[in-house]
């Protein structure tokens, strides 16, 4: 009952915005029911639409081609109305400061026109001509302009975000390359490189070719490790094989690793085990290797206890040997603190996209202790890719895809 209402208000508040928004990009932009109004009310109309159709049909299992369809423009006016928000409450804003700047209430008119008229007198026709003022067009209002000025500045703004976003996405995560000295790291391991790739999000909107770029940038960092840290898709096996099999051709010295994240879970999670297993990966479900110099242990998403598959440190690193140094992936940066208390050296996490779109930082510091980057839990160091896809909008602003290449360093080099 009460996901329901939650529900409920949710799309309350958006039909709230839209309604706000129709109001001053379309009815105070316009005059009379014309059809520019007709043309920006069905926009407003068709915008959300299609954005709940893109939610319902991925979390509903729908079709994959209905999928596709919707995806794209629904996730993009996702994003184009969030900014699209911003923009408008700051029009409100400098909206009183415009005024003085538009001068009168109604804009000055234009000049009388003369026209000629001619009439008949007496018996014969003569003419005569008479200079005629016609009326003139009553001008626009400054009402009318101030309200057409900031709503296109909103517009303009919002897309140039939205667009800027985008293009950061499509074109693929950047390399970030980080350093991790840790006490118990023996001589022999000093120099050893794990490329972490995290929420890939393979799915309706980002799929094979998207998939390639990935591969190919990890591929050139030529990494000891690869370590996927959850999220690498966003709907079934049947539907997103295609677009998962580049990732056989990622190669390094020692293979690579896979842990689930929630995503996977959404999706179907045993039949994607099984599934990158197929294709060259090592999935790592609550279990331990060895990598000659350290442990490297994985752990099942938190999202998998729903599902009777959740996270198991016990198994996963409980009898191991605590003289020696332990690398353990779990997607959800929340898991730190069983992480502490098994004595793990280093976790390596994504989950939160590091907020993905601005201010979604400030929503995701409040749900994970940290969102970017390496930070220090006791004796455990925890780093938190930004992730290298998108979920939902394939937009990022303030927070760009990675790929990180983490070098483990030993204090005793």
């Amino acid at each position: 009952m009460v996901a329901v209402f939650v529900v409920l208000a949710v799309l309350a508040a958006v039909a709230a915005f839209h309604h706000y928004a129709w109001r001053r990009l379309v009815r105070d932009t316009t005059v009379g029911p014309g059809w520019p109004r007709r043309a920006g009310t069905a926009v407003f109309v068709a915008g959300p639409v299609l954005m709940v159709g893109a939610l319902v049909a991925e979390r509903a299992g729908a079709p994959f081609l209905l999928q596709r369809i919707v995806a794209w423009p629904g996730f993009l006016w996702m994003a184009f109305a969030l900014y699209l928000l911003f923009a408008l409450l700051v029009g409100e804003v400098v909206r009183p400061l415009l005024r003085r700047f538009f001068g009168p209430e109604r804009l000055p008119l234009p000049e009388p026109v003369a026209r000629t008229a001619r009439r008949e007198a007496g018996a014969g026709p003569v003419a005569t001509t008479t200079t005629v003022l016609a009326p003139p067009s009553p001008g626009p209002t400054r009402r009318l302009v101030l309200a057409r000025t900031v709503g296109a500045a909103a517009t303009v703004a919002a897309a140039g975000v939205v667009a800027g976003g985008t293009y950061g996405v499509l074109r693929g995560p950047a390399v970030k390359r980080i350093t991790v000295p840790l006490a118990r790291l023996p001589r022999a391991a000093h120099g050893f490189r794990i490329a972490v790739v995290s929420d890939i999000h393979l799915g309706p909107v980002l799929g094979r070719g998207f998939a390639e770029r990935v591969v190919d940038t990890i591929n050139s960092t030529q990494p000891d490790l690869i370590a996927v840290v959850g999220d690498l898709v966003d709907g079934s096996v049947p539907d997103l094989a295609p677009a998962v099999a580049p990732l056989a051709r990622l190669r390094s010295r020692h293979g690579t690793y896979f842990v689930t994240g929630n995503h996977e879970y959404y999706s179907g999670a045993d039949p994607w085990v099984e599934h990158v297993r197929e294709i060259g990966m090592h999935p790592l479900e609550n279990a331990r290797v060895e990598m000659g110099a350290f442990d490297l242990a994985g752990v099942n998403d938190i999202s998998g206890k729903s599902y009777g598959e959740g996270p198991d440190y016990g198994k996963a690193l409980g009898d191991r040997d605590r003289s020696r140094a332990a690398v353990l992936l779990a997607h959800q940066p929340v898991m730190i603190h069983e992480a502490v208390k098994h004595g793990v050296d280093l976790q390596l996490s994504g989950h939160t996209h590091g907020g993905q779109l601005w201010p979604g930082n400030f929503v995701a510091a409040a749900a994970n202790p940290t969102v970017a980057g390496l930070d220090r839990y006791g004796d455990t160091q925890l780093y938190v890719s930004r992730g290298a896809g998108a979920w939902g909008p394939p937009v990022r602003v303030g927070a760009p895809s990675d790929i990180t290449v983490v070098e483990l360093a030993s204090k005793r080099a």
